[in-house]
Formats: structure tokens, sequence, C-alpha cells
């Protein structure tokens, strides 16, 4: 359950001790088409919960270039569309210089295709190589007892349960929650929402479906896990 945090009480969780891990999880930002106010956002949460870790879930980059959706002949080229995420990742590098990232779907696209065209691993640069950063990539990372994934195989209900493991996920843009299940332990799976901009061209492919939920999730200890949801109507800094 998502405790609600106002005034006097919210003061007194961010005094609580930072002894325990407290991971700020930022949704899927597939840049440079992440919503305007997302950063500032993932920072204030930061904040707030008296964080001392992050975790990106995935999808950090969109790759709309390359991507085996068809795309809009108006989109910026593969070389354009890259400088442009490479100079708003560097934000969030700046901001959070020591991460891990889960390797999302669309993360993999380009390295998918060289694959495809019989192209030897060793060309392949390093994600930290392209992008200019300093992060700690991989396809999953488990930290007290709680695996976090990307999610290509369904919600984090599903794994959680498949698993029967505490699992935090993004890759669905429409749902964010916790659900918790009982047996021999509890455990819980959870979606983190997304930061992406809808109303991107990028997000073309994706007009037909439900609106994102634009949110990141803080998990504390493997114990404790909350979904913030960002306030589409207040500036991030209010």
């Amino acid at each position: 359950m998502r405790p609600r945090l106002h005034g006097n009480k919210l003061e007194a969780f961010k005094r609580l001790t930072k002894d325990e891990r407290r991971i700020l999880v930022i949704g899927d930002l597939h840049e440079p088409f992440c919503l305007d106010g997302y950063l500032e956002f993932c920072k204030k949460t930061y904040a707030d919960y008296n964080c001392n870790q992050v975790l990106y879930i995935g999808d950090l980059l969109d790759n709309a270039f390359a991507s085996f959706h068809e795309t809009q002949a108006e989109l910026p080229s593969g070389q354009d569309e890259l400088d442009y995420a490479i100079a708003k990742i560097h934000k969030w590098r700046d901001a959070f210089p020591v991460a891990d990232v889960i390797i999302g779907n669309h993360d993999r696209i380009i390295a998918r295709k060289l694959v495809r065209a019989g192209v030897p691993q060793k060309w392949l640069k390093s994600y930290n190589e392209v992008l200019g950063t300093d992060w700690n990539w991989t396809e999953r990372i488990v930290y007290d007892g709680v695996q976090y994934i990307h999610g290509e195989g369904g919600s984090a209900s599903t794994k959680a349960k498949v698993d029967f493991m505490s699992t935090v996920q993004g890759h669905i843009h429409t749902k964010c929650f916790v659900e918790w299940f009982s047996g021999s332990k509890r455990i819980f799976g959870m979606q983190v929402g997304c930061g992406v901009d809808r109303d991107s061209l990028a997000m073309s492919y994706a007009k037909a479906f439900k609106f994102q939920q634009i949110a990141c999730g803080v998990v504390i200890g493997g114990h404790t896990a909350i979904n913030v949801m960002m306030n589409l109507n207040t500036p991030p800094n209010e």
C-alpha cells in the first residue's frame, strides 16, 4: 500500500536513516523523446524519499530511426536523433552520475540490427562509450531480494508469481502499480510507469493505446515499494 506522505509525515520520512538501501527507480525515458519536467520530477523524488541509489529500468534510448515499427518521415535522421539523445542523457548523467541501467528492448535495437547484418560483436561499442556515461549496464540485477528487469515478458505481477520473487520492471508505459502476494513469504510486483512524451512523433505507433502513466518508483530495503506519480498539472519544482 502506498503511504500518504504529506506535510509533517513527509518530513519525518525524509529524516529516516540511510542505512537501508533506498532505490529511486526511473521509468523508460526513450530519449530524446522524454517528457519535459520528468528529470526534475525524478530529482525531487530522490530528495523527498531520501534515496541513496539510482536505477534506470530500461529503454533510455528510443532509436526511432531504426525501429521495427513504421516510423514518421518527419522524425530526425539517425545521426540527429543520437546527438539529441546524448545531449539529453548527459543531463541525466550530471544529475545521477552513479547508476545501474537495465538494458531495454529499444536500447538493444542497434545491436540487434548489426547482429542480423553479420557484424562481429567486437565491432560494437559499449553503451557508455557511445553515450559518454559511466553507468553499470546490465540485463538484470538483484538488490535486497528484489529483481529489477526491463519486462518484455509480461507484467511485473506475472513475473513475480512465476519466479516467486519480488520484481520491479518498466516496459509497459500504461501501467503503474504495486501488487503484493503471500505464500511462504511476501513478495510484490511493481510497474514503475515511464517518462515518455506521448505527443512526440516517435510515440505515434502507440497513439491507439491508453495514456502513459508518468511516474517513477522507490524501493526501500527490499520490503517497501512506492509508486510516485508525476503531477502533470503542476511544475515539478513546486
